[in-house]
């Protein structure tokens, strides 16, 4: 027997395996999970999580609430397509087959293509329509071919999910339309984006198509950060007003490859900035690395996650654009009162102490100046400078310290759960 024909064969069993097992569970979602939905988590809690991961090795190079539960809305649909792959591939079905909408898909809410009951559509145009569409109504017509039901094929989904480590996630529908028990984690999902390019690599340009013609009307994607040169060629996005802005994206430089993934983001805008963000310092700590600094991206890393209200609405499930969104971040509390020591000018120094890395020199400048008011004492008579622009970052730091003063000025930021770095002479 041949590779191929050897991993047809693997792949048949294992899908035996998961319809057979999905019909003992009675294809419903485990019960544990179903008790703990989202919004039922603490309110002081943010929506908030994000992780960074090494695609080839699966180290994690950065995460934040990453193992929290979170919904993960279409990111659902990578899931969804990993299934279909996995027909593909064990030759079950062909780009050609047929998919047709039943009443129950056609009724799905948008986003969708609109497909009316009884009609039907191509495999081949069905993976285009998850992926760069992220269309409700394909889902379930998808999920009915392959499942029976919905309900048996997110069964299935959990139970492949289980199989590749997502030990965190449960799916109740094949589109990621809210649902309080359809649950899932950053990591889980950095898991799922790793498998997916692994497991199916002649199909993952999918991901990086921005657009795509549906019966003579030309249909763009939902994922900005496609026509950005940042090396992105993936994955998926996904909103609803329960899981706020969501993204999992991955992206190739120096051939190091990087899967970042943003849950709950306040917006499309800030969304993208912060993956961008996260992607970016990613491969720069990895160039830094290769040179035998140790520096993590929680180190290179320090923009703060957006916070304050939104001043322009949010649009429903769809992921619309939201470009000219402006955030207000939180203003900083006011500054410790002068002492005598602060007064004192000490003796000037070599060392610097890093405050934060920013996208424009405006935003370094002010980050700088908020330290300062807040950080009175630990910066008094220190120089100010704003480095030009490497890897697509400004870095705001203080300068002319000694190494003591550095240090101690650092320890008394990360206190007050600020990032900072001590750089000595260069």
């Amino acid at each position: 027997m041949t590779d191929d024909a050897m991993l047809k064969h693997a792949r048949r069993q294992i899908l035996a395996g998961l319809i057979a097992a999905a019909t003992v569970l009675g294809f419903a979602a485990p019960a544990a999970q179903a008790q703990i939905p989202y919004l039922q988590l603490p309110a002081q809690q943010p929506k908030y999580a994000s992780i960074v991961v090494d695609a080839e090795t699966g180290e994690v190079l950065y995460g934040k609430r990453a193992d929290s539960s979170r919904y993960p809305a279409s990111i659902t649909k990578v899931m969804t397509l990993y299934l279909m792959f996995e027909q593909l591939a064990a030759g079950q079905m062909t780009l050609e087959d047929r998919v047709v909408f039943s009443p129950r898909a056609a009724a799905a809410p948008p986003t969708k293509l609109f497909v009316k009951a009884g009609d039907s559509i191509t495999v081949e145009e069905a993976m285009h329509a998850l992926a760069i569409r992220s269309a409700n109504d394909v889902a379930v017509a998808v999920a009915e071919k392959l499942g029976g039901s919905e309900a048996r094929f997110a069964a299935l989904m959990t139970l492949r999910a289980r199989e590749l480590g997502m030990d965190s996630t449960t799916f109740v529908n094949a589109s990621g339309l809210p649902d309080s028990r359809q649950l899932s984690t950053a990591r889980d999902l950095a898991v799922l984006s790793r498998a997916i390019m692994r497991d199916f690599p002649q199909y993952y340009t999918l991901f990086s198509t921005p657009e795509f013609n549906f019966r003579g009307t030309q249909i763009r994607g939902h994922n900005s950060l496609l026509r950005r040169e940042l090396g992105v060629d993936g994955l998926k996005t996904g909103y609803t007003n329960a899981s706020g802005y969501n993204i999992a994206i991955s992206g190739v430089k120096n051939n190091r490859r990087l899967i970042v993934v943003v849950l709950g983001g306040a917006s499309t805008a800030a969304r993208d900035n912060h993956a961008q963000d996260l992607l970016l310092t990613g491969f720069d700590v990895a160039d830094r690395r290769s040179r035998g600094e140790r520096i993590t991206v929680a180190q290179n890393l320090f923009e703060p996650e957006p916070t304050g209200p939104i001043m322009r609405p949010s649009r429903e499930q769809g992921d619309g654009e939201q470009d000219g969104l402006k955030i207000v971040l939180a203003t900083a509390p006011p500054p410790p009162a002068p002492t005598r020591a602060a007064a004192q000018a000490p003796p000037a120094g070599q060392w610097q102490v890093q405050v934060g890395a920013f996208k424009s020199k405006a935003l370094a400048q002010e980050q700088l100046k908020l330290s300062r008011r807040r950080f009175a004492e630990a910066f008094s008579g220190a120089g100010t400078l704003v480095t030009d622009a490497t890897a697509g970052f400004y870095r705001a730091r203080f300068s002319g310290l000694t190494e003591a003063r550095a240090k101690a000025a650092c320890e008394t930021l990360k206190a007050k759960n600020q990032a900072c770095m001590v750089i000595g002479p260069a």
